[in-house]
């Protein structure tokens, strides 16, 4: 499968955090031909062993999205919803949207609110129902919806809602499938509930207990108009090595890996430093006594939108980091 055609794919699978088994299901079957062990641990992590005798490396990348939670349901057929991860109010007005079930719906704003200061509590899900009875035949109090726009190339760039993370799923089943001989003991990780804390990677980390472990996954760039100076990263500079984030200062010895495996390889690379965000590798370099960890970040725009945009051949970059880093010797 294509790389565009696989992120198309994957964008399109219904999986907010909490909900993410279609997409696991659908990664699971893409990795199935390249595992040596497919196993879902309690909270729904995927975990993809590839076996060595060597150290353990896991690398990790979110399955998860943010979405909508139904929260209740008005006289008038209208919902009203909360959120799970990031979602910013001012971003999604008028963002059609669709429900597990495949109920479509649009995000509106209550006529009485303050444009200027939007709440989530201005907000509604007109789902077409004119009544809480034709609302409730349709949708039930939690459940999920998320951002209906499509997925589409714009040159070498990729539009579309959720390439975070959907987009390092994408790397790493492609790293998967390039590998060759080994001697690393690789788990690859698919992680739930990313967005909502980091939760799924810290169970998966606890129960891998990896020597050495890379997040994949996206981070926020400067090179958009007006763009605040909190991250280096720009689309189009290839995979980013990230020295820091709010949640993770990288080990020293992973980002000079790296950094010595893109220059030897030619990989397109990027050194990235922001203030801001965070990734699995949060939680993961303090599991248990400690792990040598790092992050392969791709430029994103518009993070947390319904249209998000990457360059493809910083997506190349990082397929062709991530899998050079499990064939290396550490």
């Amino acid at each position: 499968m294509e790389l565009f055609d696989l992120i198309e794919k994957l964008t399109a699978i219904h999986g907010p955090s909490g909900r993410e088994a279609a997409v696991a299901q659908a990664i699971s079957e893409l990795a199935k031909p390249y595992a040596d062990e497919l196993t879902t641990d309690t909270l729904g992590n995927l975990i993809v062993h590839k076996k060595g005798t060597g150290p353990k490396l896991m690398f990790s990348a979110h399955m998860d999205s943010i979405g909508l939670v139904a929260t209740y349901l008005e006289d008038n057929g209208m919902i009203r919803f909360g959120k799970l991860g990031g979602v910013q109010p001012k971003q999604i007005r008028n963002v059609p949207v669709r429900f597990e079930n495949g109920t479509a719906g649009t995000v509106k704003v209550d006529g009485k609110a303050d444009e200027n200061n939007l709440t989530l509590d201005d907000l509604y899900l007109d789902i077409g129902a004119a009544s809480r009875e034709e609302a409730a035949a349709l949708v039930k109090l939690g459940d999920t919806a998320v951002y209906a726009t499509q997925t589409a190339k714009a040159g070498r760039r990729v539009i579309s809602p959720y390439l975070d993370n959907r987009v390092s799923c994408a790397i790493l089943l492609l790293a998967l499938k390039r590998l060759k001989e080994s001697k690393n003991d690789l788990y690859f990780v698919f992680s739930v509930q990313e967005e909502v804390g980091l939760r799924g990677a810290k169970t998966a980390a606890y129960g891998v207990d990896p020597d050495f472990a890379v997040a994949v996954d996206v981070t926020g760039v400067c090179d958009w108009p007006g763009a605040p100076k909190t991250s280096s990263a720009v689309l189009g500079g290839g995979a980013a090595i990230k020295i820091m984030d709010a949640s993770i200062i990288c080990h020293t010895a992973m980002v000079e890996k790296l950094t010595a495996l893109a220059q030897a390889g030619n990989i397109k690379h990027q050194m990235h430093v922001t203030t801001g965000g965070g990734t699995d590798a949060g939680v993961i370099h303090q599991s248990r006594l400690g792990v040598v960890t790092g992050v392969v970040a791709i430029p994103c725009r518009y993070t947390h939108t319904p249209t998000e945009m990457v360059d493809l051949s910083d997506v190349s970059a990082c397929v062709e980091l991530v899998t050079a880093l499990a064939q290396s010797k550490l």
